[in-house]
C-alpha cells in the first residue's frame, strides 16, 4: 500500500510539473498586453516599461517560469496583476464558495442517481426503466446554461420562490445561503446525476447476473436483501471511478454556472483572470485545479480496496 501511494505521488508531481509548464507558456500566447491592462489606455511607454520590469514581463519565458516555479514550491503563487493582491489569498477567499457549490451538487447528484440507477436495473425493461433512461438522456443532452436560465425564469421570475442570483455566506445565514445555492447546485449536478445513473444501472445489471447473486436468490433471500447486501457494494465499484473523474470536472463546470447565477466563486475568478490577462492568477488557479484532480484520482484508487475486499493494492498494481 505504501509503495503504491509513493509511486502515485511521484507520478502526480510529474503531472503537475507538466501541467504548470503547459499553462505557463499557453497563458503567454493569449493576445494582449497585461502591462497595458494595468496601465490603462492612456499609459505612456515609460510607464508600460516600468510595469513590465516590476513584474518581470520583459524576461525570457524560461526564466519567468523557473522564477514562478521556485516561488510556487514555497507556497507563493505570486501577486495578481489586476487586483495587486496575493493569488493564494484571493483563491483562499473564493475556493470555499465553489467547494460548497460542488459539494451540494454532488449530494444532489448522488441522491438522484444511485436510487434511480439501482431501481432501473432491478426493474429492467419495464416502463420505469424506460422512464429513468429517458430522464438521464435529457440530463446529458440539456446544456447547463439553458437549464439555469429556465430555472431562473420559473422559480425566480414567475413563482418568485428563489433569488435569481447572489451569494450569502453559509455561516452568516444558512437558509439564505441555501436559497441562493440550490438552483446553481442543481444545474451543476444534473449532468453528473445523469452520468452516474446510467453507470449505476449498467453496473448493477452486470452484477445482478453474477453466479453469487443467483445463489443468494436460490437460498430464499428476499430481493431487497440480495440487492442491498450483496449487489450494491460490487455494483458501485465502477461508479466510484466515474464519480472521481466527474467530481473534478465539477470545478470546471462551475465556471458557467457561477457566471449564470453570479456566484462569486472560483469559476468567476478564472473568467475574470483570463479576460484581464492576469498571468499569475490564471497560473495559480489552474495549478490548484490540477492538484484537486490529482488528489481526487488518488482517493478513488484507495477507495477501490475499501469497497471490495477482493481488490488489493500491492506495489504499483491494483
Amino acid at each position: 500500500m505504501l509503495d503504491f501511494l509513493l509511486q502515485r505521488v511521484a507520478i502526480s508531481i510529474v503531472t503537475l510539473l507538466v501541467i504548470s509548464l503547459v499553462v505557463f507558456t499557453g497563458v503567454r500566447m493569449i493576445p494582449g498586453d497585461p502591462a497595458r491592462v494595468m496601465g490603462g489606455t492612456d499609459a505612456d511607454p515609460a510607464g508600460l516599461a516600468e510595469i513590465r520590469a516590476k513584474y518581470g514581463l520583459d524576461d525570457p519565458v524560461p526564466l519567468q517560469y523557473l522564477r514562478w516555479l521556485g516561488l510556487a514550491l514555497r507556497g507563493d503563487l505570486g501577486e495578481s496583476i489586476r487586483t495587486r493582491e496575493g493569488v493564494v489569498r484571493t483563491v483562499a477567499a473564493k475556493l470555499p464558495i465553489t467547494i460548497e457549490l460542488a459539494g451540494l451538487s454532488l449530494l444532489i447528484a448522488l441522491a438522484i442517481a444511485i436510487p434511480a440507477g439501482v431501481f432501473s436495473a432491478v426493474r429492467r425493461n419495464t416502463i420505469w426503466d424506460l422512464l429513468a433512461n429517458g430522464v438521464s438522456l435529457c440530463g446529458l443532452s440539456v446544456p447547463s446554461f439553458w437549464l439555469g436560465i429556465m430555472l431562473i425564469l420559473l422559480f425566480s421570475v414567475r413563482l418568485r420562490l428563489l433569488p435569481a442570483s447572489g451569494f450569502v455566506p453559509l455561516f452568516q445565514d444558512p437558509l439564505a445561503n441555501l436559497e441562493r445555492m440550490i438552483m446553481p447546485a442543481f444545474v451543476l449536478g444534473a449532468g453528473l446525476a445523469a452520468v452516474l445513473m446510467r453507470q449505476t444501472r449498467n453496473s448493477m445489471i452486470e452484477v445482478m447476473s453474477a453466479d453469487y447473486i443467483r445463489t443468494a436468490y436460490s437460498k430464499g433471500l428476499a430481493g431487497r436483501v440480495v440487492v442491498f447486501r450483496h449487489a450494491i457494494r460490487n455494483g458501485l465499484i465502477p461508479v466510484v471511478t466515474i464519480l472521481g473523474l466527474q467530481t473534478g470536472a465539477l470545478m470546471g463546470g462551475a465556471v458557467v454556472t457561477e457566471q449564470i447565477f453570479v456566484v462569486p466563486g472560483f469559476g468567476r475568478l478564472i473568467v475574470e483572470a483570463v479576460f484581464t490577462r492576469d498571468y499569475p492568477m490564471v497560473q495559480g488557479v489552474v495549478l490548484i485545479t490540477a492538484s484537486a484532480y490529482v488528489l481526487i484520482n488518488l482517493l478513488v484508487d484507495v477507495a477501490y480496496s475499501l469497497l471490495n475486499p477482493r481488490i488489493r493494492i500491492r506495489g504499483g498494481e491494483t
